[in-house]
């Protein structure tokens, strides 16, 4: 199953349209596996778009203790992204290694409702989350790259990111329904994220095609040839970068945290204000895959960081109100848009075939281990410094090292397209 992009057909050399249309298509294993996303991330931005607030406004935490389970829901994925990436790469096994993270996940959702108000237990659910996700994001992300053609890949994960991104955007929806229906019962959102978890398991299994291995790459890769990937210099600047770029950015909690401040949003609204990122990131995602195929993919990724500083200083600024919301929720989306599909399309060149997924863990790893630290750092100055020192220090130090990433062009210094 195929459908065909609208870029302009390549007849110079006398190439047949037809082939030329194939080299231009998004595989069908590509849309199933956003397919899989749209309806798992439907499940988890309902549990996310009410979290915070159940957390902060209703069992009480501070920003600190706040931080420091949203870091543990971030960054706990870090060491188990080496490991899905690493036995999917040695067995050849990304399909179930991905399902297993799926499933892991879904089943956490009922884990919640055990939880209850237990503050320990709830992050002890919330890590056994993560760890779904991270052993499943690497081995699926290798699938996509592995099942489009190397020029196309910001196409092709701008696509898989779209469709991921409209269950992001319903996310929220169904919770805030779910939370009305039931007046304002959180159990009853949890349960229907499980449910809806286990629908996106079973499309798993039904419609995505694992990728074998070819025969000149069957063999076995260790954990050091896995370990060994940072060897290579091209892909050794992009961990860096992508890590330090983490370390300085806001998680999204935060920024919807900051807006219901600004804002005094009531709490049965707040579940909404993820669908402002998600409607932008939509409407985006492709065709910012699409230029960063054209102009780099480095300039795409840092221009998204540019966004983010943007709009942290809009969080802090004279706008408020539905003003306020807008731009800020704008800026938001336009920086998920350029970055979250657009980094892996620019690693995966530069990795070879038989450790695609063993490789794209290492950047997840390196970049989720920094949010975690900046989640916990960005609580602790808040708490300290309260709102408007905070995000403008985070804003400003951002600012700096994205302008010293651009300098850097770690990209074309290593001979890839930057």
């Amino acid at each position: 199953m195929y459908i065909a992009t609208s870029r302009s057909a390549d007849s110079a050399a006398g190439i047949p349209e037809a082939r030329s249309a194939a080299r231009r298509r998004v595989s069908g294993n590509v849309l199933a596996l956003g397919m899989v996303s749209m309806v798992t991330d439907i499940s988890s931005e309902m549990v996310t778009a009410v979290l915070p607030v159940y957390l902060v406004l209703g069992l009480g935490l501070s920003p600190l203790q706040f931080g420091v389970l949203d870091g543990l829901y971030s960054g706990v994925t870090a060491l188990v992204r080496l490991a899905g990436g690493h036995v999917a790469d040695r067995f050849g096994r990304f399909k179930a290694v991905a399902g297993f993270g799926y499933g892991l996940s879904a089943v956490c959702k009922l884990g919640l409702l055990a939880a209850g108000s237990s503050v320990g237990a709830i992050g002890a659910v919330l890590a056994a989350d993560r760890t779904g996700k991270g052993l499943r994001t690497a081995p699926r992300d290798a699938l996509i790259s592995l099942s489009s053609e190397p020029e196309f890949l910001g196409r092709s994960f701008g696509v898989h990111r779209a469709l991921d991104t409209v269950g992001a955007f319903l996310g929220p929806l169904v919770a805030m329904t779910v939370l009305w229906l039931s007046l304002g019962s959180y159990d009853a959102v949890f349960f229907t994220s499980f449910c809806v978890a286990a629908l996106g398991v079973l499309v798993l299994f039904v419609a995505v095609r694992d990728r074998k291995k070819a025969a000149a790459v069957r063999a076995k890769p260790s954990l050091a040839e896995s370990a060994g990937l940072l060897k290579i210099a091209s892909f050794r600047r992009i961990c860096w970068w992508a890590a330090l770029l983490g370390l300085v950015t806001v998680s999204d909690s935060f920024v919807y945290l900051l807006l219901q401040r600004r804002s005094d949003l009531a709490q049965v609204y707040f579940s909404l204000l993820p669908l402002g990122t998600a409607g932008v990131y939509l409407l985006l995602a492709v065709p910012l895959g699409h230029l960063a195929d054209r102009i780099g993919r480095w300039k795409v990724f840092l221009g998204g960081h540019v966004a983010l500083v943007c709009a942290l200083l809009t969080l802090v600024g004279p706008f408020d109100g539905v003003l306020l919301a807008v731009i800020a929720l704008a800026l938001h989306g336009v920086f998920y848009a350029a970055t979250d599909g657009v980094l892996m399309a620019a690693a995966g060149p530069s990795l070879p075939e038989h450790l695609r997924a063993s490789g794209m863990a290492l950047v997840q790893t390196g970049q989720a281990t920094a949010r975690m630290v900046s989640s916990v750092l960005f609580g602790a100055a808040w708490t300290a410094w309260d709102l408007y020192p905070a995000v403008l220090v985070t804003a400003g130090v951002l600012a700096v090292v994205v302008l010293a990433a651009a300098v850097a062009r770690p990209l074309r210094r290593a001979g890839v397209s930057a």
